[in-house]
């Protein structure tokens, strides 16, 4: 069996981390030879894609793949492997057995604070996370022409070894943003690539959120990291007059908090259910830093 990941950024490496047994040395696209280099390093095998037709290198390593992640975020033209067509895909990949496509809880837009689970209908706010909705509807119609299986992994704010909170308290970078009953899902790296394997090791198609099992104000999450480091945490800024780029404003305008029920009712289990936990694990390990 044999994994390609494309898209290998923070999510594919740790992907390709927990797959690494099951499937042998993983492969993983960038955009860069540089970056494919520190791929490598990784023990993964880096390969340059861009967009459109791969090359004749990476198109022999898929003529082998059997389990592909695509983790490569659609822009206004849509997913660039779709692009290609499900008869173009089919015939690049003939050994294919199982797909999973990295999506967001963020296709589900606003819901004022209430529980979501994945009957809940998609109302994206953002144009991104329509592109994404668009983008899932277009791997679910591959699945249906194609008969594979095709796991749509809806992720919430993703952190981890060198992406935590502790960093941003150590740079000083770390804002206690306060909005009125505002509620984030969070998910530990980690988990998304133990979820990744679970669902491909059982060649399981359909829709999981992977995402923590405690929805919590950011605020709360900053100053349980500061109590941890043994530092004073940023005072509380007022979301209406904080300082913040268009894009991490644009995630206030969401408010929902996200079910894993259905993925925990298959077996999995996350080994970092809460922010609570994993962050004292971060700690601990001191494998927080960069």
């Amino acid at each position: 069996m044999t994994l390609t990941i494309f898209g290998c950024g923070y999510s594919g490496k740790a992907i390709a981390e927990a797959c690494g047994d099951l499937y042998g040395p993983a492969a993983g696209t960038t955009r860069s030879p540089e970056k494919a280099e520190r791929l490598k390093s990784r023990g993964i095998d880096g390969y340059i894609y861009g967009g459109g037709e791969p090359d004749a290198v990476l198109a022999a390593r898929l003529s082998k793949t059997t389990h592909l992640v695509q983790s490569i975020a659609p822009g206004a033209e849509g997913d660039p492997l779709l692009q290609l067509g499900a008869a173009r895909l089919s015939a690049l990949m003939p050994r294919l057995e199982w797909i999973g496509y990295l999506s967001t809880v963020g296709v589900y837009g606003d819901h004022d604070g209430a529980w979501v689970d994945e009957e809940t209908p998609c109302r994206p706010v953002s144009r991104r996370s329509v592109e994404r909705v668009e983008a899932e509807q277009g791997w679910q119609a591959f699945s249906e022409t194609t008969g594979l299986p095709v796991a749509i992994l809806r992720l919430s704010g993703i952190y981890g070894p060198g992406r935590n909170g502790f960093v941003n308290l150590a740079e000083g970078t770390a804002k206690r943003i306060v909005k009125k009953d505002q509620v984030f899902n969070r998910i530990r790296v980690e988990d998304i690539g133990a979820a990744t394997r679970f669902l491909a090791e059982r060649k399981l198609g359909g829709i999981y959120n992977v995402t923590d099992n405690e929805p919590a104000p950011p605020q709360d999450v900053v100053s349980y990291a500061a109590e941890l480091m043994g530092v004073v945490p940023p005072p509380e800024t007022d979301f209406e007059t904080a300082e913040l780029s268009p894009m991490a404003r644009s995630f206030y305008g969401e408010n929902k908090r996200v079910s894993n029920a259905r993925i925990r009712a298959l077996g999995f289990v996350f080994a970092y259910p809460d922010y609570r936990v994993s962050l004292q694990n971060l700690w601990n390990c001191g494998n927080w830093r960069p």
